[in-house]
């Protein structure tokens, strides 16, 4: 027997996926993703949460940074990124102006005078609406 005829022979032996293995093939893909996705997307707003935290904290310093620089608490989270006019001393910009959002792209809440200190700064969390437990609560400067 010759190659090709060998060949041809092999090739005529061989059979393709049935219908039914791929969907078992599916199903089983499915199942494994239902079981893995819900924890991957719980551990994202998670992560969404704690970063809103760091950068409710980091702005805080940057108010307080103003604060030293100007005498005055600024009258906007904008005026941390671009020189206001009539304020004397202010040496900034004190933050980059990417970080006036939170990690759910709106743009923090921020108080003067603040009903918990001398100014309150507030994410709404993942809802975007005011109270919510966990990846929906809210994320502030006071607590």
């Amino acid at each position: 027997m010759d190659f090709k005829k060998q060949y041809s022979a092999h090739k005529l032996g061989q059979r393709g996926f049935t219908l039914v293995e791929l969907l078992l093939v599916l199903v089983i893909l499915a199942l494994i993703a239902g079981l893995v996705l819900p924890g991957i997307i719980g551990k994202a707003e998670s992560a969404k949460a704690k970063a809103a935290s760091s950068q409710i904290s980091r702005i805080s310093m940057s108010v307080e940074s103003f604060y030293l620089d100007t005498g005055n608490t600024p009258s906007s989270l904008e005026e941390l990124v671009n020189e206001p006019s009539g304020v004397t001393g202010w040496n900034g910009p004190y933050i980059k102006n990417s970080l006036l959002k939170d990690p759910w792209g709106q743009p923090y809440q921020y108080r003067v005078p603040g009903e918990h200190g001398d100014f309150d700064i507030q994410s709404f969390g993942a809802d975007r609406q005011r109270g919510g437990e966990k990846n929906n609560a809210d994320i502030t400067s006071w607590e």
